[in-house]
């Protein structure tokens, strides 16, 4: 639909299919969960939502975690007058605002939990109550909600009402990181200047096929919200002047001083850690990427890498894959990772990892 088209910017597979389950649910009163890193533009997929809804009331934006516990019972439901100290007037609050529209709960997974009860209710009965009052309200509203946390875990560590996760993980839809699309980089470039320009700032910068090429090389930690900041970075230092890559590499992406001792002795103790004593007869091939090379690229952008964390994490992604393929079979996992069954039944008790 034209209307997804101009909020969600980009043409990569990743996205498309995105836009695809957009595109299937806006129309329904279907609740929606929104998942993803931070600064993927989550909140710009609820506004999609809302848009390509036709619902005539209006998209209600409400950030759980940016509003203190003590308040943000009165700022969802509302309250009456002298319902506390300061309360000198009676209030509506975001779902009466959300009437016939759409409530967006931004960071859920903050939610206090003596509130996520209050708000089951809400969904059940699709009435409120304000604070001081004992009159139900019936509200028409669309739920929408993001959190960029692992709701499952939150849930088994009792931080996240079961029941509440259930109701609300009706439709989920992931928001792919910019790694994931790096191919959208020039057009997310051209969409964030032009709305730039749309708010009044002056900007008239040029990037270069070469400074394109390392954005869209870059792993962009901080996603499409660091990509925007690299941007009106480039606003003040390159405003009407072109923007090459050695500028991208050394003014608009953080460098710091590198330590070469430092990361010599990470190295070295990470390898050490890590290596094992293999076979030199066996021949191993067929190496997934990414290939060890690639990351030569990373002191490109950074002058430092946390490597002993970096190669645990690998560990444990591939060893739980591993495990996962072969329906937790330690041995053959351990034939799959090409390493002594004792030795990874070792490493899944030092990362905590079950079959």
């Amino acid at each position: 639909m034209q209307a997804i088209e101009k909020i969600i910017l980009g043409n990569s597979l990743a996205i498309k299919e995105m836009k695809k389950l957009i595109e299937m649910v806006c129309a329904s009163a279907t609740t929606v969960l929104i998942q993803g890193e931070t600064g993927t533009g989550k909140e710009l997929v609820a506004e999609a939502l809302h848009v390509a809804s036709g619902r005539k009331g209006s998209n209600i934006s409400v950030n759980c975690a940016a509003i203190p516990s003590e308040l943000l019972e009165s700022e969802l439901f509302g309250h009456e007058k002298g319902a506390f100290t300061g309360a000198d007037r009676a209030r509506a609050g975001r779902f009466e605002q959300a009437n016939h529209g759409t409530i967006f709960l931004d960071e859920i997974g903050d939610m206090p939990l003596p509130l996520q009860s209050k708000l089951l209710r809400v969904l059940e009965g699709r009435k409120i109550q304000r604070v001081g009052s004992n009159k139900e309200i019936d509200v028409d509203f669309r739920l929408v909600c993001a959190t960029h946390q692992d709701l499952d875990k939150k849930v088994e560590k009792g931080e996240f009402r079961a029941d509440l996760f259930y109701r609300i993980n009706v439709f989920p839809i992931e928001v792919p990181n910019l790694a994931m699309r790096t191919v959208d980089v020039p057009i997310l470039i051209q969409g964030i200047i032009e709305k730039m320009k749309f708010s009044g700032q002056e900007i008239n910068v040029n990037f270069s096929e070469d400074a394109i090429k390392v954005l869209s090389n870059y792993n962009w930690p901080g996603n499409v919200r660091e990509l925007r900041n690299v941007i009106e970075r480039a606003s003040v230092l390159f405003n009407d002047r072109s923007v090459s890559g050695d500028n991208v590499k050394e003014n608009l992406l953080r460098l710091k001083v590198p330590d070469p001792d430092e990361e010599q002795d990470e190295l070295w103790a990470a390898s050490t850690d890590l290596v094992e004593s293999i076979d030199k007869e066996e021949e191993v091939t067929n190496l997934p990427l990414p290939k060890p090379e690639q990351y030569k690229d990373w002191f490109l952008y950074f002058d430092k890498m946390d490597l002993r964390r970096h190669l645990s994490e690998i560990e444990i992604v591939m060893i739980e894959a591993a495990l996962e393929k072969t329906d937790g079979m330690v041995s053959q996992a351990s034939d799959a990772l090409k390493l002594r069954r004792t030795t990874l039944i070792e490493k899944m008790k030092k990362y905590g990892i079950s079959k």
